[in-house]
């Protein structure tokens, strides 16, 4: 991914790069995207990166050995650390749709932003709402005061989160609506699908701020819309 193109995604939310993948792909029905609602603690964030994938738990204490957790957990963070740029961690909670272990709060914002990492998506917990990293997004599925049990049971394997299956390396796009996985297909497209997106709505969305908008107006903006689209 060239420099012109993160700086554009940086730029657009998660919307618009959802319909600008079906444009690029000219057809309806991609279904790489999280659902239900999910929470962030910057509204006007937005995060652009590889994914760099784990799985966590905290609902109970782990059953394997102290050594054998703490070294997972040091290879967590050094996958965290040397994973592509610009990158994400991707992180599911094994517990959810139950999950207490607020992962997320001002040490690991703050140690996942030194790292150069662009943001973190989750199913999981965040907390410190005041305290977290400046300028580090995290989207995810719920807030809470407590880290439970929390640790580390996975490193660089196939997550979920929120309905949206992510394999380590997949271009990550999310913000306050949720997060998508961008095929690697569309990739040389998507700059110029965002454009002609962009284009195509100003043919009803001028006409409809403007004084006199009326039904007439609306229905020869819409047929310049469909044809625009086709």
């Amino acid at each position: 991914m060239d420099n012109a193109l993160l700086t554009l995604l940086r730029s657009v939310d998660t919307p618009t790069v959802c319909n600008a993948i079906e444009v690029a792909q000219g057809k309806r029905g991609f279904n790489a995207f999280t659902r239900g609602t999910m929470l962030t603690n910057d509204p006007a964030g937005v995060m652009v990166g590889y994914a760099v994938t784990a799985q966590i738990a905290a609902v109970a204490p782990p059953a394997e050995d102290p050594a054998t957790i703490r070294a997972r957990r040091m290879a967590y963070y050094k996958a965290m650390a040397e994973g592509p740029k610009p990158s994400v961690a991707v992180v599911e909670d094994l517990d959810y749709p139950n999950a207490i272990g607020a992962y997320w709060g001002e040490v690991n914002t703050t140690i996942h932003e030194g790292f150069g990492m662009s943001g973190a998506l989750t199913n999981g917990v965040m907390r410190d709402l005041g305290d977290m990293a400046p300028d580090f997004p995290v989207v995810a599925g719920s807030i809470g005061p407590s880290h439970g049990f929390v640790h580390v049971r996975s490193i660089n394997e196939p997550v979920q989160i929120m309905g949206m299956e992510v394999r380590p390396g997949d271009l990550i796009h999310a913000d306050r609506h949720g997060a998508v996985v961008i095929p690697p297909e569309v990739v040389d497209q998507l700059a110029a699908a965002i454009m002609k997106m962009q284009d195509t709505e100003k043919l009803v969305l001028e006409p409809a701020r403007a004084e006199g908008f009326d039904f007439d107006a609306f229905e020869a903006a819409w047929t310049a819309f469909e044809k625009a689209r086709t």
